[in-house]
């Protein structure tokens, strides 16, 4: 696979806080990478300094070999780097389709004309085929107010890939949905992405999300990388389990155990 994304030695600081140091990681066209870590340990802060939303304090974010440090958000999107944030960031009064019509006038003009047409039956029937990619056609004209987390989650996903992204960073995406569907959400999801082999990745807590769907992990700890690897040799890391996922991750694995 190819390299799409690679950063050398980035690091962030706030005054004499380090938020991230050393941070080294290559992600590949079409990988799914799975990123944990406790609260604070530099995860997100990696993910807004690739996307311009927070400058590195120094090293470089290379994309497709072009050092992207300093360019502003917009413009990185532009070159296919995306992502979606924890709370989706929708229009609730209005329907899922609307709110993706929207995203897709937006990606198609982003200085539309005023009083400019913007929906019309193609972007229409491109709007419908992106919410049908994402199972979600069923809600097509359902306000988003209304609907269940999960589904609001998948709206938000499927518009943070209108611009048809090479690499979608995800923060906590089952974050808010009920234990029961968050595997059904995820396996959605991921087969969504899939299909446009789009690189993915995302931030979570619940390590039976990792484990499923995730074939590569990169510990967070302080700020720095603990482990990057094969999701059961970085599970199985005496350093990752002390310092990262702690006893619940021992108490689920003995749990398991028992019921098997």
């Amino acid at each position: 696979m190819t390299v799409i994304l690679e950063t050398r030695k980035l690091k962030r600081t706030f005054g004499a806080v380090i938020a991230a140091h050393d941070i080294n990681i290559k992600i590949s066209s079409g990988e799914v990478l799975g990123v944990i870590g406790s609260n604070g340990a530099g995860k997100t802060t990696f993910v807004n300094m690739v996307t311009g939303y927070l400058p590195p304090s120094s090293g470089e974010i290379l994309y497709r070999g072009e050092n992207i440090v300093g360019l502003p958000t917009r413009e990185i999107t532009q070159k296919g780097i995306c992502r979606s944030f924890q709370i989706p960031q929708l229009f609730p009064e209005l329907s899922v389709l609307d709110n993706v019509l929207i995203a897709l006038s937006v990606a198609d003009n982003p200085r539309p004309a005023l009083f400019k047409t913007a929906v019309n039956p193609a972007l229409e029937k491109r709007a419908l085929a992106l919410l049908d990619r994402f199972s979600i056609a069923q809600h097509a004209h359902r306000e988003v107010g209304v609907l269940a987390q999960g589904i609001r989650k998948l709206v938000d996903i499927a518009m943070a890939t209108v611009a048809e992204p090479e690499l979608l960073f995800l923060d906590e995406p089952t974050s808010g949905v009920s234990a029961d569907e968050k595997m059904a959400f995820m396996a959605t999801l991921i087969s969504a992405l899939k299909a446009t082999e789009t690189a993915v990745l995302f931030i979570e807590h619940d390590m039976e999300i990792i484990e499923t769907f995730s074939p590569r992990v990169v510990a967070f700890y302080e700020g720095t990388i603990l482990a990057d690897g094969r999701t059961e040799q970085v599970l199985t890391n005496d350093k990752v389990r002390e310092f990262v996922i702690g006893s619940e991750f021992h108490r689920t694995e003995a749990t398991a155990e028992e019921e098997a």
